[in-house]
């Protein structure tokens, strides 16, 4: 499991201070016992800034995921940091949260060449798609080891119908990359609740799960609350 940090981050742009701080929560969650850590840096800095990237990475020994959008910026600056792996997501100004997945077949000459800098120096590359068969294939002619698929559709439901039906759609994609030799991961909108049911997906190797765990450390302590999240996925 991933834990996104995104939030803690938020919580201190709110007031302009040093707390909370993203690098004491990257520790907590490694004392928890997640396995990665995942930070968002947009391209309008909203909660992650390029210090804190560089700070976590000192401070733990996590993997360290690190999603971000093809902004030249962004990725001078994920060039130098040489996270554990890159997550390329796409990205709108005026979004409160990623709205969906990656779209391959979108400035797809871009997408290729910053793929291919990532993999000569050694960066393990993943794409944020939704779960859909035309993407998969983008993702195994890009070459890239892994895909996140978009459980926000899923997370979004209000009906047990509906919820059933993303999952099948969901379950169909992790076969489906699986048996392109892509390893399938997900996250977005995932919660104590929501959760229950996509852990039980077979072939799906990581879960990456962010505001939740941030809102319910509200309640029960942020070690508490990654501490049960993972008890719930493993």
């Amino acid at each position: 499991m991933g834990v996104n940090i995104d939030h803690v981050a938020t919580l201190r742009q709110v007031r302009g201070g040093a707390w909370p701080d993203p690098a004491a929560a990257a520790r907590i969650c490694e004392r928890a016992g997640a396995h990665a850590v995942v930070m968002h840096l947009r391209e309008d800095r909203r909660h992650i800034q390029d210090e804190d990237l560089f700070r976590v990475q000192k401070a733990v020994s996590l993997k360290l995921n690190m999603e971000m959008s093809i902004a030249p910026s962004v990725v001078k600056t994920a060039m130098r940091l040489g996270p554990d792996q890159v997550t390329l997501v796409p990205e709108k100004r005026k979004e409160r949260t990623t709205e969906g997945g990656l779209d391959l077949f979108k400035k797809p000459q871009t997408l290729r060449r910053v793929v291919e800098d990532f993999k000569k120096r050694g960066i393990e590359v993943s794409l944020f798609i939704d779960p859909d068969l035309k993407q998969i294939d983008g993702a195994k002619k890009l070459g890239v080891p892994a895909v996140e698929f978009h459980t926000g559709d899923y997370a979004n439901q209000t009906s047990a119908p509906g919820a059933g039906r993303e999952l099948l759609r969901l379950e169909k994609a992790v076969k489906a990359a699986g048996e392109r030799g892509i390893t399938p991961h997900a996250g977005h909108g995932l919660d104590y609740d929501n959760v229950k049911a996509v852990k039980k997906m077979e072939g799906l190797s990581e879960l990456n799960i962010g505001y939740s765990i941030v809102c319910r450390a509200v309640w029960v302590g942020f070690e508490n609350a990654v501490k049960e999240m993972l008890h719930l996925i493993q």
